[in-house]
Order: C-alpha cells, then sequence, then structure tokens
C-alpha cells in the first residue's frame, strides 16, 4: 500500500511539473491524481 501511495505521489508530480499550466489545469490534474489513489485503494482493500 505504502507503494502504491510512492508511485501515486510520483505520477501527481510530473502531472503538475509537465502538463499544467494554469490553475484549472492543476486542479484537473490533482483530481485525477485523486481518482488513481482512489482506485489504486480499491483494487488492494479487496
Amino acid at each position: 500500500m505504502k507503494n502504491v501511495a510512492r508511485i501515486a505521489a510520483v505520477l501527481m508530480g510530473a502531472w503538475i511539473a509537465v502538463g499544467c499550466s494554469t490553475v484549472e489545469g492543476l486542479g484537473k490534474d490533482v483530481q485525477k491524481g485523486g481518482q488513481a489513489i482512489e482506485r489504486a485503494a480499491e483494487r488492494h482493500s479487496n
């Protein structure tokens, strides 16, 4: 589970650094990162 969180954090950092040039874009990237974390948590909790 800790590895999943680390991977998610790295991916979110990469999205923010590479693909975001506006505050709106940042919000969308953070939201997508949160959704990825939720999906990963759901897969590992079952």
